[in-house]
């Protein structure tokens, strides 16, 4: 994109666009090229312009949340990179078992927040990183629940920056899918009880402990690369086909759960493209099943 065009595109909105932002440290893989466009909204009258000239200029347009589930090329990214960073976009609030939150907020210390509150509900999703957008767009859970069987409604942003509000009555929640099509979640409300704080934090304890035990949480990931297939797991394919361990480059398949891909330093997205393409077909040629992608690849 020419820089007359960008100053033309962005023209009135400097303070919020910054050009060609490095995206790695922003990703739990720590990998990929920058941002052609970072985009840091601080209101939702600024977001909805932004939407809306990239509409009108055909610029391609991502949204960025807590990173976890994301594997950046590494050239980068095309267009804008919107971020809903800002406060406006991370409020919490609660009445009469209706919690009530930004797209923005981080989910694990919304988690906690409940847990001290005595709002029972999001417990399922202990340990699983990211914001409440990315969360409610890929139906974030696990083996203890996932987030669709206690949302309530769903707040939007069509391309052209009309906002609405999807009801529960007209969401679909599938195995990390929804029904929603729009580009941004600006929010969302859930139906939570109210218990014990003691009983609540017994049970995430209790979660974590599992997790810690059989995920390797403390290297560079994007979480599970590949969905589970109908009736089986990923994992345990991937695991019986020999692969624990395998390496490309920087990047190689758990030792503690086959269904990661760890990153060591200086590794690059073309190593894990490269490992996911040799896991996939290990897995077709002696199981005769196609593994689907679970990570997003920009």
């Amino acid at each position: 994109m020419t820089d007359t065009r960008v100053k033309n595109l962005f023209s009135g909105l400097e303070s919020i666009v910054t050009p060609n932002v490095p995206l790695a440290e922003r990703t739990w893989f720590r990998i990929g090229g920058p941002a052609e466009h970072f985009v840091e909204p601080t209101s939702v009258e600024q977001l909805r312009e932004v939407l809306r000239r990239c509409r009108d200029n055909d610029v391609p347009l991502h949204v960025l949340g807590g990173g976890a589930n994301l594997l950046i090329d590494d050239a980068g990214v095309a267009g804008a990179v919107v971020h809903l960073s800002a406060e406006a976009f991370s409020q919490v609030r609660y009445s009469e078992g209706l919690l009530t939150v930004g797209a923005g907020r981080d989910l694990p210390k919304l988690v906690l927040h409940c847990v001290r509150q005595g709002w029972a509900g999001l417990e399922c999703l202990t340990g699983i990183p990211g914001t409440i957008g990315g969360c409610v767009r890929m139906n974030a859970g696990g083996d203890f629940g996932d987030v669709g069987s206690i949302v309530d409604s769903v707040e939007v942003m069509a391309a052209d920056g009309v906002a609405f509000t999807r009801t529960h009555d007209d969401l679909a929640f599938g195995y990390r899918s929804t029904n929603i099509s729009s580009p941004i979640i600006l929010g969302a409300s859930f139906r939570l009880a109210e218990d014990d704080p003691h009983r609540i934090l017994r049970q995430v304890k209790e979660i974590w402990i599992y997790k810690k035990n059989s995920q390797p949480l403390g290297h560079p990931n994007a979480g599970c690369v590949f969905k589970n297939p109908r009736g089986m797991s990923a994992g345990a394919l991937i695991d019986q086909a020999g692969l624990k361990g395998r390496r490309v480059g920087g990047a190689h398949v758990s030792e503690k759960h086959a269904n990661f891909i760890l990153a060591d330093a200086g590794t690059r997205a073309s190593d894990v493209l490269k490992l996911i393409n040799l896991i996939r077909e290990a897995v077709y040629k002696r199981f005769e099943v196609y593994l689907e992608l679970e990570i997003e690849v920009w």
